[in-house]
């Protein structure tokens, strides 16, 4: 049976077109149509659908504002954004994840140009990973709360009473995408500014998102995150995300291991692509390396890491199914074979820590 889906803009035309692509597509039927969020939140208070395909610039009531009445009103559903605002507005796509929206999608100036290129595909990509996910808006709560940061100052001391179980040069590498803006809120802020390991983060942002992106975890964090410049020499305790466009590598030059971006195709779809950042690694001069695999679709990751096992130490942690908003690539590196560590998204930050310790 395919999928029930409301679309929600106030272009006439966009609407139309959106929908055609939706409904070209036999896994997925648009049941709902709106012109802005007040008439949104009327038809999700009395019918059920298995994915929104919402505006962000709407009269009488925003996509935002929807957001904020659907969690008022404890209305459950599964949102994807789509607006000309994504591109440029960066902060109003975090703060749309951060209400709940699962993904996003940036929508051409024009209907037309939705017709063309790759927009079909990609919408359509997301589409299924959002409409398949178990988590809706109410499901997203913010994670960092004062017992989460006792258990982190906990997790700290143990470390510290335990330093050889640590010893050696380590990095901690993560690739989150379909869900992962939020779910890093509830990683990164608990990692500690005295981290013993630099910290490498693919995020699957196009470029312009992930510098707000990194901006806003550093506002939440003791540790310090940046996006990643060309020639950034990695430090302890710095969190680097990957620029969007670009791949993230390490390379070891002149006694340091800096950041180095390439310009290759997609890969698994995305671009930057966690592989390249974990098949670098493989050349670096560090003892450990702690793989963090998030919420994700897709496989990014899998193929990297299983490269990097040939010729590294490394320690593997996955998200566990139930705290993921799409259940792709933690998945896909369980189904390879690559013994890994899962657990639920609020013991990620601790597992890290145990894994490469603090300095003292």
């Amino acid at each position: 049976m395919a999928k029930k889906i409301l679309v929600v803009d106030d272009s006439a035309l966009m609407r139309r077109v959106i929908c055609d692509i939706i409904n070209s597509d036999e896994r997925f039927q648009v049941t709902g149509r709106a012109v802005d969020g007040l008439q949104a939140f009327d038809l999700l208070s009395r019918h059920s659908y298995d994915a929104v395909v919402l505006d962000v610039n709407m009269p009488r009531m925003t996509g935002l504002e929807l957001l904020k009445e659907l969690r008022k009103y404890r209305i459950p559903a599964r949102v994807m954004m789509a607006s000309t605002d994504t591109r440029e507005g960066a902060k109003t796509t975090l703060d749309a994840l951060e209400l709940g929206a699962l993904d996003f999608i940036h929508k051409p100036d024009n209907a037309a140009q939705c017709r063309e290129g790759s927009f079909p595909d990609h919408l359509l990509r997301i589409l299924d990973a959002v409409s398949g996910s178990s988590v809706s808006v109410l499901e997203t709560e913010p994670a960092k709360s004062r017992e989460s940061a006792q258990t982190t100052s906990k997790v700290v001391e143990l470390v510290k009473k335990s330093p050889s179980r640590t010893a050696g040069s380590k990095v901690v590498a993560i690739a989150s995408s379909t869900g992962g803006p939020k779910a890093l809120q509830s990683v990164i802020p608990k990692l500690p500014a005295q981290l013993d390991a630099p910290v490498l983060l693919v995020q699957h942002m196009p470029k312009g998102f992930t510098a707000s992106l990194a901006e806003r975890l550093n506002e939440l964090s003791e540790i310090t995150v940046k996006e990643a410049a060309e020639g950034d020499e990695l430090q302890k305790g710095v969190v680097y995300v990957s620029t969007g466009g670009m791949h993230m590598n390490v390379v070891y030059t002149g006694g340091r291991h800096v950041v180095h971006y390439t310009d290759e195709p997609h890969r698994e779809g995305v671009k930057p692509c966690a592989n390249y950042m974990y098949e670098s690694l493989s050349e670096s001069r560090y003892d450990k390396v702690v793989c963090v695999v998030l919420t994700g679709m897709g496989a990014d990751g899998t193929e990297g890491i299983k490269n990097l096992e040939s010729s590294k130490k490394i320690h593997v942690i996955t998200q566990d199914q139930a705290s993921c908003v799409v259940y792709g690539m933690p998945r896909s590196v369980v189904n390879a074979g690559i013994p890994a560590q899962v657990v639920p998204l609020e013991q990620i930050a601790q597992e890290v820590i145990l894994g490469v310790g603090v300095r003292s």
